[in-house]
């Protein structure tokens, strides 16, 4: 399915700018509708009653600042997309708290551009655990732009993490749009001789001749390690001069708690190229 409506996340930080860059391309070549979303960091919900403004007037101003700070990274949405020709789009400032909210938008579009956790700008409207969050609650493929480097050259070179899961499969068909555009997609199967029942005798062949009939130029390659894989993996991405990481994201969550899979986990913390994951 293409890419139709784009959802990025918009806040007050450095990198905001490189992920609105990042979505704006993408919207360019499917032709989509892109919604730049700033969450003022609480639920209001609780504070709406009149009652509630007397008893803490100072409460309703910091409400007050905090959607104007919503509100000056949707102006700043604004005028980058409109100075990249971005035919489609519109700002919104939704209340909540990020991952909630993000979660709730998510619903109504195709895919989400969200930043990953950068522990050197911490910002309060934002949870140092919101990508793991969105990943396991938005419903949608989620693409986590890294805290650092620029990524002229995004999407070029492609490389799927495939060990036939079926979070693997939902990662590989959400990123079909982004796949199709690629110059070259190489898909990774690690220690495959561990899986032998979902791999079969040909391992990753089965999945390469389904994204080659949607049109994707790919390379199918078998590694073994000894160490662990989201560390292989984000070593080989390396290796390849990769400037997209295609994956299912695994775990779910007791509370607010992620409880990841290892590799996810560590993709997350370590990744330097831009990650599409599904759950």
């Amino acid at each position: 399915m293409p890419y139709k409506t784009i959802l990025v996340h918009l806040d007050e930080t450095v990198r905001c700018k490189e992920r609105i860059r990042i979505a704006a391309g993408i919207a360019n070549a499917e032709g989509a509708h892109l919604v730049g979303a700033a969450m003022i960091g609480v639920s209001t919900y609780s504070f709406q009653s009149s009652s509630a403004s007397e008893r803490d007037p100072n409460l309703v101003k910091h409400l007050e600042f905090l959607r104007e700070k919503a509100a000056r990274a949707v102006a700043n949405f604004e005028k980058q997309v409109q100075q990249l020709g971005i035919a489609s789009f519109e700002g919104r400032v939704v209340d909540g708290e990020a991952g909630e909210g993000m979660s709730l938008q998510a619903r109504y579009c195709d895919l989400v551009v969200i930043g990953q956790t950068d522990l050197d700008e911490p910002t309060p409207s934002v949870a140092p655990d919101f990508p793991e969050y969105m990943v396991l609650h938005a419903g949608r493929p989620v693409l986590v732009i890294p805290s650092k480097g620029e990524f002229s050259h995004f999407g070029e070179r492609a490389l799927i993490s495939w060990d036939a899961s079926r979070g693997a499969t939902r990662a590989v068909t959400d990123a079909i749009p982004l796949l199709r555009q690629a110059n070259l997609v190489q898909l990774a199967v690690f220690n495959a001789d561990s899986r032998r029942a979902e791999h079969g005798d040909r391992p990753g062949d089965d999945v390469a001749l389904y994204l080659a009939r949607h049109g994707v130029n790919i390379e199918v390659l078998q590694h073994q390690t000894s160490q662990d894989v989201g560390s292989a993996l984000l070593a080989l991405a390396d290796e390849l001069s990769s400037d997209l990481l295609v994956m299912g994201g695994y775990g779910h969550s007791r509370f607010r708690q992620m409880l990841l899979g290892g590799v996810t986990r560590t993709v997350l913390a370590g990744m330097t190229v831009p990650v599409i994951m599904s759950h």
